[in-house]
């Protein structure tokens, strides 16, 4: 039975062969170790579901359908800059905004897609 081909690495720009069913080379591997944690060891846990469930109800409009005029329920918390990790950056209220859901994977398919990583 043929077995399948080995994929290029996920990691931006490079072009390494990995074994099907791997994401990243041993050299980009640890920099994205982010992307194999579970949401609770991202830090969305029971604490950050209590914080956004009452941000939603001081905020419960979608800030983006706000600004074309329509008035859309919020369901979700966004990070108006991504947190990538930063405890400090994730907890800080100012820089949270309630979306739709259509809203926010619209922000996170164009914005957020591709991070910019500093070595």
């Amino acid at each position: 039975m043929p077995r399948r081909p080995d994929t290029p690495c996920k990691h931006p720009g490079c072009a390494r062969l990995v074994p099907y069913g791997t994401k990243y080379c041993e050299e980009h591997a640890p920099l994205h170790s982010r992307d194999v944690k579970t949401t609770q060891e991202k830090g969305y846990g029971t604490r950050w579901q209590k914080e956004s469930r009452a941000f939603l109800r001081a905020n419960p409009l979608c800030v983006r359908c706000q600004q074309e005029g329509r008035y859309v329920k919020a369901t979700v918390v966004d990070h108006i800059v991504p947190h990538r990790g930063d405890p400090e950056l994730f907890w800080d209220r100012s820089n949270w905004q309630s979306l739709c859901k259509k809203c926010h994977d619209h922000k996170t398919m164009t914005e957020d897609r591709y991070p910019v990583y500093e070595y």
